[in-house]
């Protein structure tokens, strides 16, 4: 059911984006016309067949600018709203904005740039080395079905090194689509931590693309933590397109009910000597579900490539699933590449151990599946972003104590 959104956008661009540039005019209409060709994807479709859209494609969401929050802020950093970064930096803009998430990969992409005007723009000056964290919060409305299309532009230029908190937060009592783009360029030798924080309501829906761009001995790591929404769709694509660039991927995923997440990574490898690794868990109860297909590609002439791809899933309950799918696709012959995968319940010889040293079986039950989830938690560098999440994972868990 396009039509419906297909309105929306006509509504919009006869009003809410008037005065556009026709550079962005033309940005949009593509993604429209891209949108109402394809229409929403379906579970007969490879990638999306564990994750059914219907509910979005079904329910007549009305558009909303979300509302941003923003941090203290550095020296060395511009911080703008996206329309006023059409005003004064056009040419930036031009040359960065759309360029790394293809309206191509993805019926929910397109849709997103067809209403592109609600974002934030983050450029750190060349050797800028910030020194607090800059938070980014997007809080979605509340009301009648609220539809937001937030986007994020980040670039770190060469030399530069930031870290960064991205946030999306909710009403609990909300049916919404969150439908956010984020894109992020990291040039030579520059450094950038980003964590991702999404925490939303069980009766949302949060649909998000985050595309990395990597240029030569940049260093990108990056932590996602699904924590809310009723069902979470989030496609990762980063692309190494210099010779030592690193990169580490983490994501953390603690579910209950009938929450649903899905993640899709795609890393390419474009050229020689770049090195990736990968670790994604998740912790599943109730009859939540957890879907992780992750991809590697080794581009032609991608020699010395060194990446690691490691997904492991926690079922708390008989109800709860997990699938999983590692892939690999090489075409190099000088390599290292590795993946793997597991699936299962909790250790009952860990269990038995710790039951024997006093603790109680839900004690001892909360314990192990904390240290499952510390792994990636102990992973995120973001002064505070750390803390914060690990005390809202050990309430949900039932464990007491904090972060040291």
């Amino acid at each position: 059911m396009t039509a419906h959104f297909v309105g929306a956008y006509n509504a919009f661009a006869a009003n809410g984006a008037a005065g556009s540039p026709p550079w962005l005019k033309e940005i949009r209409e593509r993604a429209i016309a891209r949108f109402a060709e394809v229409g929403f994807p379906t579970t007969r479709l490879e990638q999306w067949r564990f994750t059914n859209v219907q509910p979005i494609s079904e329910t007549p969401f009305a558009l909303h600018r979300a509302s941003w929050e923003l941090g203290p802020v550095s020296a060395g950093v511009t911080v703008s709203t996206l329309g006023s970064a059409v005003a004064t930096a056009p040419d930036f803009l031009q040359a960065h904005l759309g360029r790394y998430a293809s309206v191509e990969t993805s019926p929910f992409t397109a849709l997103a740039t067809a209403f592109l005007a609600d974002g934030i723009v983050i450029r750190v000056a060349p050797q800028a080395v910030l020194a607090e964290p800059i938070r980014v919060t997007c809080r979605i409305p509340s009301g009648s079905n609220p539809m937001t299309h937030p986007r994020l532009l980040i670039v770190v230029e060469r030399g530069a090194q930031a870290k960064i908190v991205e946030a999306y937060e909710g009403d609990a009592q909300v049916v919404s689509l969150t439908n956010g783009v984020t894109e992020v360029v990291v040039e030579e030798g520059a450094q950038l931590d980003i964590c991702r924080e999404q925490r939303e309501g069980a009766q949302s829906n949060h649909v998000a693309a985050s595309h990395f761009h990597q240029a030569r001995d940049s260093r990108l790591v990056f932590t996602t933590v699904a924590l809310g929404a009723g069902l979470v769709r989030h496609d990762i694509h980063a692309v190494l397109d210099g010779s030592g660039a690193y990169l580490i991927l983490n994501g953390l995923s603690v579910l209950g009910g009938h929450q649903h997440v899905d993640h899709h990574t795609t890393i390419e490898h474009a050229k020689p000597h770049c090195e990736s690794h990968e670790y994604f868990n998740g912790v599943f109860d109730g009859e939540s579900r957890g879907v992780f297909n992750g991809r590697i590609i080794v581009r032609p002439g991608a020699q010395r490539t060194d990446s690691k791809q490691t997904n492991n899933n926690l079922l708390l309950s008989s109800a709860a699933r997990a699938d999983s799918q590692p892939q690999l696709e090489i075409y190099a012959d000088d390599v290292k590449c590795t993946h793997g995968s597991t699936v299962g319940p909790l250790d009952p010889t860990a269990l038995f151990y710790l039951r024997s040293r006093g603790l109680g079986a839900a004690e001892a039950r909360a314990l192990l599946t904390y240290g499952f989830g510390a792994e990636i938690l102990d992973r995120i560098a973001v002064p505070g972003a750390r803390e914060r999440l690990d005390g809202e994972i050990r309430a949900r868990l039932g464990v007491a104590g904090s972060a040291a």
